[in-house]
C-alpha cells in the first residue's frame, strides 16, 4: 500500500509518499480501508517531534479517520468487513490502510459522509467534552471561542449554539469572522485589529463571558481570563500559538473562576463509554442539523505532507482533510 511516511523529524516538506507493507491485523484489531482522514495540529507538531507523544521513526501521520473495514483481527465481534467507521489512531491514517482497536471504532451512519466522519471525532469530540463536560456549559451562559475560525473553534461555536449558549468569536482577519459567522456566532471580534478586552465588556455589559474556550494560549490568554465572569471556566484546550501562557493565579481567586484543563485524548481512553455516549449524541444532533463540519480544503493521500502544510501556515478554516477513492 502507498502511505505518507515520517521517516526524519522535520517540517512537513521531509515526508515521503511510498509503498510500504500492508498491515495485518492483531487480536481485538481492524484493517480500515482509509477514505477520509482529518489533519490535525497534533500532525504538524508530531513530524517534528514537537507533541507530547512521540511515535518511533519511521510512521505515517493522521489520528482519525474514515473508510470501510478490510480485514478483522480474532476476538472482533462489533465490527465485520464491509462496516463503514471512524476511528481515532495514535498514528498511521494517512495511509490507503490503517490498523485500529476495535474499541477506538465507531460506526458511520449511513447519512454522514466519509469528509464529515474524518472532520468530526477530534474535534466536535474535544469540544463537547469541553463545553458540556469540562465547562458544564448551560442554555443562556455566554461562551468567548478563541482561534474561533480553526477546525476545533467551529465545533465550538456550533456545539454552544446547540446547547443553548451565546457565542462570541475571535479570530484574526475579518474573512476568518465571517465564516465564524456562517457557522453561528451571535457577535465577533478581530483582535488584530481591535481591543479584545475592551470589546468583550462592551458585548457582556461588563459581566464577561461565562466560559472562555482557548485553543490558541500565548499573548491573549492572560487578557481573556482578566474578562472573564464571575465563576467563570476557562477551558485549556491546546497552545497553537505555540507559546505556554503562564496565568496569574491570583486571577483566579478574583473573579471565584475555575482553570480547566481538556486533555480529550486521556478521556477517551480513560473513559470510552462516556466518549461512545458522547458520539451518539452528537450524531443525533448531525441528523437534525444542528451540528454541520466545515471542510475547508481537500488534498489527496499523496499531497498529505501539503495538507500537513496547509494546516501549519494557518490558511485552514474549519476543517482540513486527505482523502483517498481507493
Amino acid at each position: 500500500m502507498k502511505a505518507v511516511m515520517c521517516n526524519s523529524l522535520g517540517l512537513p516538506d521531509t515526508l515521503s509518499f511510498e509503498e510500504v507493507k500492508d498491515p495485518v491485523p492483531g487480536p481485538g484489531e481492524v484493517v480500515i480501508d482509509m477514505r477520509s482522514a482529518g489533519v490535525n495540529f497534533p500532525d504538524v507538531l508530531m513530524v517534528q517531534g514537537l507533541y507530547q507523544f512521540k511515535p518511533e521513526l519511521p510512521f505515517a501521520p493522521g489520528g482519525e479517520l474514515a473508510g470501510v473495514i478490510s480485514a478483522v483481527g480474532d476476538g472482533v465481534k462489533r465490527f465485520k468487513v464491509g462496516d463503514r467507521v471512524i476511528a481515532l489512531v495514535s498514528t498511521g491514517a494517512f495511509a490507503e490502510k490503517c490498523i485500529a482497536e476495535e474499541n477506538r471504532c465507531v460506526g458511520l451512519p449511513d447519512g454522514v459522509d466519509f469528509d464529515a466522519g474524518a472532520a468530526f471525532t477530534l474535534t466536535y469530540g474535544t469540544s463537547w467534552h469541553a463545553l458540556k463536560d469540562r465547562a458544564r456549559l448551560q442554555a443562556g451562559e455566554t461562551v468567548f471561542v478563541m482561534g474561533a475560525a480553526g477546525g476545533v473553534g467551529l465545533s465550538a461555536i456550533q456545539i454552544a449554539k446547540a446547547l443553548g449558549a451565546r457565542v462570541i468569536a475571535a479570530a484574526s482577519s475579518d474573512e476568518k469572522l465571517a465564516v465564524c459567522k456562517e457557522n453561528g456566532a451571535d457577535e465577533v471580534i478581530n483582535y488584530a485589529t481591535e481591543d479584545m478586552r475592551a470589546r468583550l465588556k462592551d458585548l457582556t455589559g461588563g459581566k464577561g463571558p461565562d466560559v472562555i474556550y482557548d485553543p490558541v494560549g500565548g499573548d491573549f490568554a492572560e487578557a481573556a481570563f482578566r474578562s472573564i465572569a464571575w465563576r467563570g471556566r476557562y477551558l485549556v484546550i491546546g497552545f497553537a500559538n505555540g507559546e505556554i501562557p503562564k496565568i496569574p493565579l491570583n486571577l483566579a481567586l478574583l473573579k471565584g473562576a475555575e482553570l480547566v484543563g481538556v486533555f480529550w485524548g486521556n478521556y477517551v481512553a480513560r473513559e470510552p463509554a462516556n466518549f461512545a455516549a458522547d458520539l451518539g449524541d452528537m450524531f443525533a444532533l448531525i441528523a437534525a442539523g444542528k451540528l454541520r463540519p466545515h471542510v475547508s480544503a481537500r488534498f489527496p493521500l499523496e499531497n498529505g505532507a501539503e495538507a500537513i502544510s496547509h494546516l501549519m501556515n494557518r490558511k485552514a478554516t474549519g476543517k482540513v482533510v486527505v482523502y483517498n477513492e481507493g
